[in-house]
């Protein structure tokens, strides 16, 4: 029997770890989505306003709350629809390199995202959804292929801009009734998100035994 120090790894491209973490980050990223589901359920059924309560009101102190809750909260069902597919593919390969570091620089997105909103956006406006935090992990796989020099994401780097690149076109003013703020700054969150967070180059190579083999009868 032989066996690879490296096969364990969780961070290592075709090991049995790494795609036990990719289907566990996959699993949970679908856990959300119905809870976003429950919340604007919630919202409409109850007539809540959940919308003008909790979301972004920019240059407001009422609405800097918002910069917290409004990525939990939509306009409608068809809003929400159009963002949990990409929510749970961005999420799925963000959060699939550790919890703790998905965490972390959804934490970093979230106030760069909400707070870009608050300080730019219309008082007039209230800004709600997740798409700032769906730029921002855009922003961290776009960005996370260059600072740690993976294969594995350069990879990801690749299907991503396959895939959503065009959405870029999102952080430039165009519908008024869309937060290209929320979008610019999420997209940028990520990218600083990416940096702090990183995996050193040390991390990524592993530990050197890992191009020996242990043999075992």
């Amino acid at each position: 029997m032989t066996l690879h120090p490296g096969s364990g790894d969780p961070h290592r491209f075709g090991t049995e770890a790494f795609y036990a973490a990719l289907g566990r980050a996959f699993v949970a990223m679908c856990a959300v989505v119905p809870f976003l589901f429950l919340i604007e359920a919630l919202d409409q059924g109850l007539t809540a306003g959940f919308d003008t309560a909790a979301g972004i009101i920019p240059k407001r102190i009422d609405g800097l709350d918002g910069v917290f809750f409004s990525p939990f909260l939509h306009h409608g069902f068809d809003h929400l629809y159009s963002n949990s597919i990409p929510l749970i593919l961005l999420g799925t390969f963000v959060l699939a390199a550790g919890a703790r570091r998905f965490l972390w620089s959804t934490l970093v997105i979230i106030l760069v995202s909400g707070l870009g909103v608050w300080f730019t956006g219309s008082s007039t406006s209230v800004v709600v959804g997740a798409s700032g935090v769906i730029f921002g992990y855009l922003g961290i796989l776009l960005t996370r292929g260059i600072v740690e020099r993976s294969w594995w994401n350069f990879a990801v780097f690749l299907l991503v801009g396959l895939l959503y690149g065009w959405q870029l076109v999102g952080i430039l003013p165009t519908d008024e009734r869309i937060s290209w703020q929320g979008h610019l700054f999420g997209l940028l969150g990520g990218v600083v998100a990416a940096i702090i967070f990183r995996r050193r180059r040390g991390d990524l190579g592993g530990p050197h035994r890992s191009e020996s083999t242990l043999t075992m009868p």
